[in-house]
């Protein structure tokens, strides 16, 4: 799609979803979690337990909350997913305990599986209604860029908060503010974007058995289940690792010959703020130019993209076994970027095979996969840290996950066809 035809659909409802993807991501505890909870004395495998927790939780509501979302209406979902966040930012800030981190997460995992999933059908729906379902990848791409740029600018902020604050803490309750503006939005969407699986029957001739048999029939595809079971993984990847990168962050930040007379914490804080910074302005590009990988690349992408990920998680960390900070960083960076290249081209693929009525229904069951991966890996990773280090966990984890890869592609279906 050239630029004419891409501004000719760019309409008000582009716009809200691109304001929902900036909002959403205007989390400015993401750049310190890590650093957070071991403030607070946890371990690595501590930490790997909550968040192995979060994602068994995520789990038990992921399926259901799509076929909710897709039975009785998208809109009331994402809010009720939004008030389960709100109210877990505020058990961080105020909380230092084990256990009171481990409520907090459970509800983070409600908003996490009422939420995913949910807004992606609805963008779908709306190109569906318009007849620009050509468009998805790109349109998809496009919105979610929006969500990096929110990253972007999240990371600068919170760097700030705890530059002046002096302390990780704060960034969770300053995080409450972008979350209620969220749900003051989607009470703005159409409301045919609030639409039953089966439009034009009531609230009552609804029927949350049928629209679950229908799932079922979608992911007996084998070809969907590569889809999402591709995704999954490198999602799944990304998740557990990804704020392990603070402590890499750190090791650079000591390198830096600025704000030398600061202390270290705060120099921590606006260090890693404007790295992140520099990250989501990255994958904000790479989510946004999505299409132009799909169109050269479309019928291997997703095998080599995931192989691609996985190497750049083996190298970051052999350089980080090896004190190279700086590469072993670089190549972290690589898997943010990765990961925001495949997510617009593997949703517009299983847009391409499932019916739009269970669309969240099937996208929720690629994340319940991926959060049971994540579950996994999670555990898997704090426990070979704690022992030997985030390195070699780093590189452990990468190389199975290689390993695994290759040897399922091996595997071809009962009849032949993929």
């Amino acid at each position: 799609m050239n630029r004419t035809e891409f501004k000719n659909i760019r309409d008000l409802q582009y716009y809200k979803f691109s304001a929902y993807g900036f909002l959403k991501n205007l989390r400015f505890f993401d750049a310190f979690f890590i650093l957070f909870l071991l403030e607070k004395g946890l371990s690595y495998s501590e930490i790997g337990v909550l968040y192995a927790a979060r994602e068994i939780f995520i789990n038990v509501f992921e399926v259901p909350s799509g076929i909710i979302a897709d039975t009785y209406g998208r809109k009331s979902t994402l809010i009720a997913s939004f008030f389960a966040y709100i109210i877990s930012f505020v058990i961080f800030y105020f909380s230092g305990s084990f256990w009171w981190f481990f409520l907090a997460f459970l509800l983070y995992g409600i908003g996490d599986a009422f939420r995913s999933g949910t807004h992606k059908g609805m963008i779908m729906d709306y190109l569906k209604m318009h007849h620009w379902q050509q468009h998805k990848i790109n349109y998809y791409g496009h919105t979610r860029s929006w969500s990096q740029k929110g990253s972007a600018l999240s990371s600068l902020i919170a760097g700030l908060i705890v530059f002046y604050s002096g302390a990780y803490q704060s960034v969770f309750i300053y995080s409450v503010v972008p979350y209620l503006l969220n749900i003051l939005l989607i009470f703005t969407y159409p409301n045919q974007l609030n639409r039953p699986a089966e439009p034009g029957k009531s609230r009552l001739e609804l029927n949350p058995m049928k629209t679950f048999g229908n799932f079922i029939q979608a992911i007996k595809k084998i070809r969907v289940l590569r889809i999402i079971n591709s995704s999954a993984l490198h999602s799944a990847f990304l998740k557990s690792v990804k704020d392990y990168i603070q402590p890499v962050m750190v090791h650079v930040a000591l390198l830096i010959p600025v704000l030398m007379s600061v202390d270290q914490d705060k120099k921590n804080g606006a260090v890693i703020g404007i790295f992140y910074f520099v990250i989501y302005l990255l994958t904000s590009f790479a989510s946004a130019t999505a299409n132009i990988f799909a169109v050269k690349h479309k019928k291997n992408i997703s095998l080599i993209t995931l192989l691609a990920g996985f190497a750049a998680g083996i190298a970051s960390g052999i350089f980080y076994n090896n004190d190279l900070w700086v590469v072993s960083l670089l190549f972290f960076v690589l898997i943010y970027i990765i990961e925001n290249i495949r997510k617009p081209i593997l949703t517009g693929l299983v847009a391409d095979e499932v019916p739009n009525e269970i669309l969240t229904s099937v996208i929720s069951a690629q994340s319940l996969l991926k959060t049971l991966m994540t579950a996994i890996l999670a555990v898997l990773f704090g426990v070979i840290a704690d022992r030997f280090g985030i390195g070699w966990s780093m590189v452990s984890v990468s190389a199975t996950l290689t390993l695994l890869t290759l040897i399922v592609q091996q595997i071809k279906p009962s009849n032949g066809k993929a």
